[in-house]
């Protein structure tokens, strides 16, 4: 998403990535159907390296990642299916901090997270 973005709407005045999302990138040029594609998800995965000092996955977040297993849990969702996004969303309780995303699906109901919507670059508003 990041390198189609063309407005700063509802992203945070400093912006940061965590060292989970950067696991999460780097499956992306693995995994790609074709060299095209590949080279792309290769960029958006330099870039995001060379532009951020990623919040690491710690103790803090360790434990923050059980309330987070729970509260999904609580709500019927199973944290293993959407794993990346309980590992992100337990940094962000862990420090504190809203997590900004265009799928803010992906992180519903989980207890003392902030969730921030970010428009959808090229997406059509329903205003």
């Amino acid at each position: 998403m990041l390198p189609r973005m063309t407005s700063t709407e509802g992203l945070p005045d400093e912006p940061l990535i965590s060292s989970i999302t950067l696991a999460e990138l780097s499956v992306g040029p693995l995994v790609a159907a074709t060299e095209q594609e590949r080279a792309a998800r290769q960029a958006v995965l330099q870039q995001a390296e060379a532009d951020f000092d990623p919040l690491p996955f710690d103790a803090a977040a360790a434990r923050a990642f059980g309330r987070v297993a729970a509260s999904l849990r609580r709500a019927g969702r199973k944290p293993q299916a959407r794993a990346y996004d309980a590992l992100i969303a337990a940094v962000g309780v862990a420090h504190d901090l809203p997590v900004h995303t265009c799928n803010p699906d992906d992180f519903r109901a989980i207890d003392d997270l902030r969730v921030v919507a970010v428009p959808i670059p090229g997406a059509r508003s329903d205003s």
